[in-house]
């Protein structure tokens, strides 16, 4: 049985981590029976950041290099259909979301005071005293330097949430009214499309990036279907 180490879930959302998300959504999406263990507790993941998976005695970090040992160990289901043009561009959508556009929602999250409220409580709220005093400004510290490094930190809020606003509409242009993101059927695509959209959508985090999300009907419809096949 696989296990998967992540957070707990928050905001009425099957996890308020995208990152987490995304791997629990692939699982459901392959078919593959897991186990969640949903303590959070980076300090046991090996890279210090969560999810990571145990399969047996292999341990794995990182979504990326987890969904591909998923592949090679259980096979591809979702992804054997696609051609090469087609896995070209799903990889590039797959970078918008993970590389850009979380970060410009993690400005709305974590460095925005409303959003920064919202998300201390939900992320550190059930801790024990003093612990949830203490973490949370530390945890804040660090997300910020990490945004900061990555470069979407050193942008205005006006620029950020530009960026977010024309990454949301790269992907409801792209999608259009298909179904899934690649077509008819889905793909490992739409579990990173799904957590992404859903934690912009669902999140009780309102921001400017929000709002361009939810001006563009088909992505809500988009997560209602992936959220009633794989979510319910």
């Amino acid at each position: 049985m696989i296990r998967l180490h992540q957070f707990a879930p928050a905001f009425g959302l099957l996890n308020a981590s995208p990152f987490c998300m995304k791997l629990e959504m692939y699982l459901r999406m392959a078919g593959l029976p897991y186990e969640a263990v949903n303590i959070g507790d980076v300090l046991k993941a090996p890279k210090r950041k969560l999810p990571y998976i145990e399969d047996g005695v292999r341990v794995v970090a990182d979504t990326t290099f987890i969904i591909d040992y998923l592949k090679a160990t259980y096979g591809d289901p979702l992804d054997a259909w696609l051609s090469p043009a087609q896995r070209a561009v799903a990889l590039a959508f797959q970078r918008l979301f993970e590389e850009n556009l979380y970060w410009a929602v993690v400005h709305t999250r974590w460095a925005e005071a409303a959003g920064w409220a919202k998300t201390r409580e939900a992320f550190f709220a059930a801790l024990p005293a003093p612990m949830r005093w203490i973490l949370p400004p530390l945890a804040r510290r660090g997300m910020l330097a990490e945004m900061n490094g990555q470069g979407m930190g050193r942008h205005s809020a006006a620029e950020i949430h530009a960026i977010g606003r024309r990454d949301v509409g790269a992907v409801a242009d792209f999608l259009a009214d298909k179904p899934c993101l690649m077509g008819d059927e889905p793909c490992s695509l739409d579990a990173v499309a799904y957590a992404f959209l859903a934690n912009l959508l669902w999140a009780p985090v309102d921001s400017p990036i929000r709002e361009a999300a939810r001006a563009r009907p088909n992505l809500e419809a988009y997560c209602l279907r992936m959220k009633a096949r794989y979510d319910a």
